[in-house]
């Protein structure tokens, strides 16, 4: 089980914290990560592009001369796909790009990225996280004793102090851990969580 040290605002350390091996102490599988959020990635898009066939393009209703006797081919419409303006053939279609995943395949490519940043080091385990009103100021001045400047910050309770002094933060995310993804995990490259939030998120994903 591996044991990280737990720091206060100022980066002092107030003790240890045993992590639970079936969420922060997998082994690497970075094909599994891969395949889950490019499947979460593809799940995000609208899938709204669309082109009009030569049906759906208006016009084209007359036959553009008669059949036989001109010398050229033989059209029937003018909204033909060799025709200027006529309609798209193999076009785009709307539709759907979500790849079905199951529970459990989440939780693990959550897990893994987890175990990614204890075995990296990039993992900072706070015993709290407050401040007295909203100021940015605060913010950016515990990131930078924490070393943090690229860092994902998870609570385990709602703080609108924390919350709205992070939000204009650039390169920094505040998230509650029911609200962490896979793909937070993976942009930002330090993870910071209280002992709430850790204790929290072992409950439901171990």
């Amino acid at each position: 089980m591996p044991e990280i040290s737990v720091v206060d605002q100022n980066n002092k350390p107030v003790g240890k914290q045993k992590l639970n091996d079936a969420v922060f102490g997998l082994e690497a599988d970075a094909a599994f990560v891969h395949r889950v959020y490019s499947a979460l990635s593809l799940a995000q898009r609208a899938g709204t592009h669309s082109t009009k066939t030569r049906a759906e393009v208006s016009g084209g209703g007359k036959k553009p001369w008669k059949q036989k006797g001109t010398g050229r081919a033989r059209q029937g419409s003018t909204r033909a796909t060799q025709w200027r303006h006529g309609g798209i053939a193999h076009g785009p279609k709307p539709h759907g790009y979500a790849t079905r995943l199951n529970r459990n395949e989440r939780r693990r490519a959550l897990c893994l990225a987890l175990s990614s940043h204890v075995r990296d080091g990039s993992i900072v385990v706070l015993d709290k996280l407050e401040f007295d009103g909203i100021k940015t100021r605060d913010f950016v001045a515990v990131m930078q004793k924490l070393d943090v400047a690229n860092g994902l910050i998870v609570l385990a309770d709602e703080s609108r102090e924390v919350m709205l002094s992070g939000r204009n933060v650039k390169h920094a995310k505040v998230v509650l851990d029911g609200q962490m993804n896979l793909h937070d995990l993976l942009k930002y490259d330090r993870l910071v969580m209280t002992k709430a939030a850790i204790e929290k998120l072992e409950g439901r994903l171990s």
